[in-house]
């Protein structure tokens, strides 16, 4: 096909987050992107238990999460099963760099989130990111 869309290496995305509101408005738009969310937690065991369930193109995750966990801890061993990381936190700490593709800051909306995920999925493809939304930072070329 002429016009067919890009095949997106990101299908699934476990989100992390431990604030409702914002948990659910991020599972809602990146349904509406077109993505399939394979859950949404707030604590750091529950997302490193889904890492082993569930196929994982992608994890969205906040730095501090419920019940004292954090997002660094996910991303290390989300790292390890070679899954990108894609912090979107209010503050990402310099540590994090090292664990994740990239860093989208609080507040973003709902284009932004998409268009930072979008630049990851461009990443991981080998493609060059032709457009950053303003709050992400992008720490590798993977």
């Amino acid at each position: 096909m002429l016009f067919s869309r890009f095949t997106r290496s990101i299908q699934t995305i476990l989100i992390v987050e431990d604030e409702p509101l914002v948990a659910f408005d991020n599972e809602l738009r990146v349904v509406d992107a077109g993505y399939r969310v394979v859950a949404t937690v707030d604590t750091q065991d529950e997302a490193i238990a889904m890492l082993s369930r569930e196929a994982i193109d992608l994890v969205l995750a906040d730095v501090n999460l419920s019940r004292g966990g954090s997002g660094i801890e996910v991303a290390r061993v989300a790292s390890g099963m070679d899954i990108p990381v894609l912090f979107a936190t209010g503050t990402c700490p310099n540590e994090a760099q090292q664990y994740a593709v990239g860093c989208l800051n609080k507040p973003y909306n709902a284009v932004e989130l998409v268009k930072a995920i979008e630049a990851v999925d461009r990443m991981i493809r080998g493609k060059s990111v032709k457009t950053i939304p303003k709050p992400l930072s992008l720490f590798s070329t993977l």
